[in-house]
């Protein structure tokens, strides 16, 4: 049986581990398309791009290549302008609703996790934000990358609460 603060601490990694979205507002089913629409449009903008080529990310992983260093290094210094930007002049979201960034602790957890998901994104040529651009342009194959990445998650999912901390 876990104490009070067993548990307490246990919570907290475990929202260390995931977004927590805190907004209380309902919206309409239709307030939903435009999230559909950035989609459509982020699967063109990877498509025109080459960040859903198998190629391309192989010459990344043989360092062949700087073409998807650069689209990566590019995101990360745009997500720090960018959080920088919410901070310095406290940002709301489109509703008003404050955005609250909250600190997170490191564990050698995630080095292990970093390692699984590299190796995959090195063996199926697919990470998770491209794999529904590179199903949308035929390559149906990435449907296995799909169903398998849902398998780990469920699987993770299954398993968390027995893993060590």
């Amino acid at each position: 049986m876990k104490s009070n603060q067993e548990n307490t601490e246990f919570e907290l990694r475990s929202l260390d581990a995931m977004c927590v979205n805190e907004s209380q507002m309902e919206h309409k089913w239709y307030h939903k398309i435009k999230y559909l629409v950035v989609g459509i449009l982020f699967g063109i903008v990877f498509v025109k791009a080459e960040i859903i080529s198998w190629f391309r990310i192989q010459e990344m992983f043989r360092f062949q290549s700087f073409h998807m260093y650069g689209v990566i290094g590019s995101a990360v210094v745009v997500g720090v302008i960018s959080v920088w930007l919410i901070r310095k002049f406290d940002i709301k979201t489109i509703y008003g609703e404050s955005i609250q960034f909250h600190p997170k602790t490191f564990n050698k957890g995630q080095i292990y996790g970093g390692l699984i998901f590299g190796f995959g994104w090195a063996i199926t040529g697919a990470c998770p934000g491209p794999l529904f651009a590179q199903i949308g342009t035929g390559a149906t194959v990435i449907l296995m990358t799909l169903l398998s990445a849902i398998a780990g998650t469920w699987f993770y999912g299954l398993v968390r609460e027995k893993l060590p901390h």
